[in-house]
């Protein structure tokens, strides 16, 4: 059996959203599952359109998920090998020149439409002779080139679809290089995925048309076509389709809300397979449990009240020798274990902590509340000494109430709000002896 490998390949024409980075995790995790190699291949023959910083954002955002890659190729550098396709697809007949102008094309297809037929290309270029083509050139027309398709059924069976079949008369002789010379999507992919030994090819159902046409190309190539697998394609939480260009789904800017990388590929890993979401170990537990069949042929939605759920799981459970780095990276001195432990579960994003640990070592400026100043003297003139434990509040709440005659919100919300200038969030008997009575003492005089 030959080894597993999968190939990502995005055109850098915008920026990676959710949907392109589940093509690719599920690529990852395939391959990672077999044993097998992840190839990153950035598609950018269109030099018009893809831009360098597009470029370095795919690989920064796949870095950032933990997509490793085991190999990476870029097909503007690899022409001479398109070039060399395309001159045995004309040498076999398999590739001939069109001299219609787009103008002319589109009323061919309208007329098509018109008459009730599909709007597949009609091959008048193949009844042009030599000296018909001669006076097109000689009047300034440059030929685009089409790969001529035969008439036969194309079938694979579809590791997402099972069984696949379509009807070569049926589909239109696809434009292969445009009359600047410039490649399209179609052979440069082909030959690619021949040359690099790709096993199967795992991307959107969107591109099922476009795998009968490529078998087609790797058999007029002398080569014998990888396997296929077309997912639905993700949409979002209206079931509207996802655009590269929505900058709110993009892993930029989900990374810049302080999205955990773990949260977005245990959604995605599972989106769509009917599997419980949950947050997963590791992207190496997730490639364990990986089976590509599970998933199923409705779209599946990508919904970001989802995503913060399953995020906030994440941070909850980040152990500190993980989270330890990431503190000292903001420069929180004093967060140490015991911190970590005592707030990490009321943090809806990491980035959150620095919070907690201005209430807890910082210079609060609790609300001004007139009304609660002799309540927080009372409550100052009954602060145990220290040393303090997760006892003291517990012993210091019930002496306060005894001495102002309060219970319950009215007696906890005020020292909450004066001790950490917070309405909500850890318990106050493990916050408190992080606070000190220093602190504390000067917060209740303030």
């Amino acid at each position: 059996m030959n080894p597993v490998r999968v190939r990502f390949a995005p055109s850098p024409t915008g920026l990676l959203h959710v949907g392109n980075a589940r093509v690719a995790l599920i690529n990852w995790l395939f391959a990672r599952k077999a044993g097998g190699a992840f190839v990153l291949r950035l598609d950018d023959t269109d030099a018009e359109r893809s831009e360098a910083h597009y470029a370095e954002g795919i690989e920064r955002d796949l870095a950032w998920l933990g997509l490793a890659w085991n190999e990476r190729a870029r097909q503007s550098e690899r022409m001479e090998s398109y070039r060399a396709a395309l001159e045995r697809l004309k040498q076999s007949g398999r590739a001939y020149p069109c001299f219609e102008t787009p103008a002319e094309l589109e009323l061919k297809r309208k007329k098509a439409l018109a008459a009730g037929r599909p709007p597949i290309y009609d091959r008048a270029a193949l009844n042009l002779n030599a000296a018909e083509r001669d006076k097109l050139m000689a009047e300034g027309r440059r030929p685009h080139w089409r790969f001529k398709l035969e008439g036969g059924d194309v079938a694979w069976n579809d590791l997402a679809r099972g069984a696949q079949k379509f009807e070569g008369r049926h589909m239109s002789d696809p434009v292969v290089v445009r009359e600047d010379g410039a490649f399209l999507y179609m052979l440069p992919s082909v030959v690619d995925d021949a040359a690099m030994r790709i096993s199967h090819v795992i991307r959107g159902e969107d591109h099922v048309a476009n795998t009968a046409v490529q078998i087609q190309m790797f058999e007029a190539l002398g080569v014998t076509a990888p396997g296929f697998a077309h997912l639905p394609l993700l949409t979002d939480a209206q079931g509207a389709n996802l655009s590269k260009r929505l900058g709110g789904l993009s892993l930029q800017s989900l990374r810049e809300a302080g999205v955990e990388p773990t949260a977005i590929a245990s959604l995605l890993a599972r989106l769509g397979t009917g599997d419980a979401v949950a947050p997963a170990a590791s992207l190496a537990a997730l490639a364990r449990d990986f089976d590509i069949s599970r998933f199923g042929r409705a779209s599946p939605r990508f919904d970001p009240g989802d995503l913060n759920r399953l995020n906030a799981k994440v941070v909850h459970a980040l152990p500190f020798a993980e989270a330890a780095p990431r503190l000292a990276a903001l420069g929180l001195a004093q967060a140490d274990e015991r911190f970590w432990l005592a707030v990490r579960g009321n943090l809806a994003k990491f980035d959150e902590v620095k919070v907690w640990h201005d209430a807890c070592f910082g210079e609060t400026s609790p609300p001004a509340d007139a009304a609660e100043r002799d309540f927080l003297r009372a409550a100052l003139g009954v602060l145990p000494p220290e040393p303090w434990d997760d006892t003291t509040w517990g012993a210091w709440s019930l002496s306060v109430g005894e001495a102002t005659g309060r219970k319950g919100p009215q007696l906890f919300r005020p020292l909450r709000r004066a001790l950490t200038g917070q309405e909500h969030g850890p318990e106050m008997k493990v916050l408190l002896p992080l606070i000190g009575r220093t602190r504390a003492e000067r917060r209740l005089a303030s």
